[in-house]
């Protein structure tokens, strides 16, 4: 395994370790909150809203959608678009407060427009 390799899986795990204290470790008066997790490649932006409880996907949205009919889904705009149609999907399905979950990506570009275009479609995080 390469160096890069183990620090982006650390980034990772450790983002995901501090979502997951917060359900855990959560006190009666603050609800569970779902996660939405945020995958990039080069050629696409994927994005899901994943129940950690119960283990399970209750809504997902990427780039490669026919939905969205995009001829490059590798920039900025496209990324938001995902972000806007997981946030319309996700209040169809009951769901409007999430968690945002970057992985083991910086904030920063097509990640930040997925997390903008989720909040300007109405989720709360």
């Amino acid at each position: 395994m390469t160096k890069r390799l183990k620090r982006a899986e650390r980034r990772k795990f450790g983002t995901r370790r501090k979502l997951r204290q917060v359900n855990i470790n959560h006190n009666p008066n603050r609800e569970v909150r779902l996660r939405l997790s945020v995958h990039r490649t080069n050629k696409a932006t994927y994005a899901q809203i994943i129940d950690d409880v119960q283990g399970v996907t209750l809504v997902a949205a990427s780039t490669m959608d026919k939905d969205l009919a995009l001829k490059n889904g590798g920039n900025v705009e496209a990324a938001e678009k995902v972000g806007k149609l997981i946030a319309e999907r996700a209040k169809k399905a009951g769901v409007s407060k999430v968690q945002f979950d970057r992985g083991e990506f910086i904030y920063h570009g097509r990640v930040k427009a997925v997390a903008e275009g989720a909040r300007s479609g109405g989720l709360d995080f």
